[in-house]
């Protein structure tokens, strides 16, 4: 059970990094694109680090400050959580 939520980081950061290089592809095609709220609801349910990933990896949203600020933000929070999940067992949502 200790290890769930590591799968879960690693699922949604893969997800994350897909949605960043499929929005870059299409951005440079002219197709749908992936609305900014989807990317940070992915952030927020654990994929930040994938984001975070993608984001610098396929230089997209990069001059965006809400994604270059925002990100590592909710990356720090989560790491937060994480910390204090692993210090004390305790789970906060």
């Amino acid at each position: 059970m200790g290890f769930l939520p590591i799968y879960w980081i690693l699922t949604a950061s893969v997800v994350g990094v897909f949605l960043m290089g499929f929005d870059k592809r299409q951005a440079k095609k002219g197709g749908r694109r992936v609305p900014e709220r989807r990317l940070f609801l992915v952030a927020l349910l654990g994929g930040t680090p994938g984001m975070i990933l993608g984001m610098y990896a396929f230089h997209h949203k990069t001059r965006h400050w809400y994604f270059k600020w925002g990100l590592p933000l909710i990356l720090v929070l989560q790491l937060g959580v994480l910390w204090f999940h692993w210090e004390y067992g305790v789970t906060l949502l």
